[in-house]
């Protein structure tokens, strides 16, 4: 399903039918905001981060962009760098950027921050940037955690660490809002968390309930779980960066909420009960 509206696009949202980018252009309708979806496929413009040739199309007659980065790549900072040269030449005025909680403590040459330094340094253009926690939605919409209900048990090498996992739905209605008014969220940075920290026990025990049945969680050696992930089709490099983060949640480093969502949209975060419901 795509979002062209009948209102001249003038967002254009990277990743489109991908798990925020499907829910920002659904937002960004119900706004009035004219979108244009990209993706490699099932969106209104094909859009491949490793074919130069689509950036130029999808850009025309855009001035915002919602950028989600290339999938199951640690090495993005230059391909989104030479993007971001075409957007600005080709009229984008302000970009808002799905990067990650936690990267602020990352060095320069990490991607994410990379990207980050590099919208900072743009004066032609604004950009806002956004920081969430884990998604809520990583436990039904993702190969991290699959099969959860029929195999009743969470894998994840995360101890008894707790972390403020956040909706992607709040992310897009974020992500939407300052896409919709970017002059009032240029320059900020938002970090989007849940309402509350939970442990991956924790979530195991209520996703159980509300699927009527023993949901446990295992908590894998890291490297046994890295090495089944990567089994599963995942790059190496990829998977190990993916082990990393689990130890953020298993170091309780990420377990602190914040208000973001509720200054950005006037509502509060979507609970994780809400989320299962």
């Amino acid at each position: 399903m795509t979002f062209m509206t009948n209102t001249t696009p003038n967002t254009l949202v990277l990743g489109g039918t991908g798990k925020t980018g499907n829910r920002v252009a659904r937002a960004l309708a119900e706004k009035g905001v004219g979108v244009r979806t990209a993706a490699r496929s099932g969106a209104d413009v094909h859009f491949d981060w490793n074919d130069a040739s689509t950036y130029g199309p999808a850009l025309e007659g855009v001035d915002r962009v919602y950028l989600v980065p290339p999938a199951n790549d640690l090495d993005f900072a230059g391909t989104v760098g030479a993007f971001l040269d075409v957007a600005s030449a080709t009229g984008v005025r302000h970009v808002t950027y799905l990067s990650a909680r936690g990267v602020e403590g990352a060095p320069p040459e990490v991607a994410m921050v990379a990207v980050e330094q590099d919208l900072a340094g743009r004066g032609e253009m604004t950009s806002t940037i956004v920081r969430p926690a884990w998604f809520m939605q990583n436990f039904s919409e993702s190969f991290f955690l699959p099969t959860i209900v029929e195999d009743g048990v969470i894998p994840a090498p995360t101890g008894d660490g707790a972390e403020a996992f956040v909706s992607a739905d709040d992310i897009a209605e974020v992500a939407a809002t300052t896409l919709a008014q970017p002059g009032a969220h240029a320059g900020q940075t938002y970090t989007l968390t849940g309402p509350e920290p939970l442990t991956m026990a924790q979530a195991a025990q209520k996703i159980g309930s509300a699927a009527g049945r023993e949901v446990t969680h295992v908590d894998l050696e890291r490297q046994a779980w890295i090495d089944a992930t990567v089994a599963a089709g995942v790059p190496a490099d990829y998977a190990a960066m993916l082990g990393g983060l689990f130890d953020l949640i298993k170091s309780s480093a990420q377990a602190t909420t914040t208000d973001d969502i509720r200054r950005v949209t006037g509502r509060p975060a979507q609970s994780f009960d809400h989320f299962i419901t």
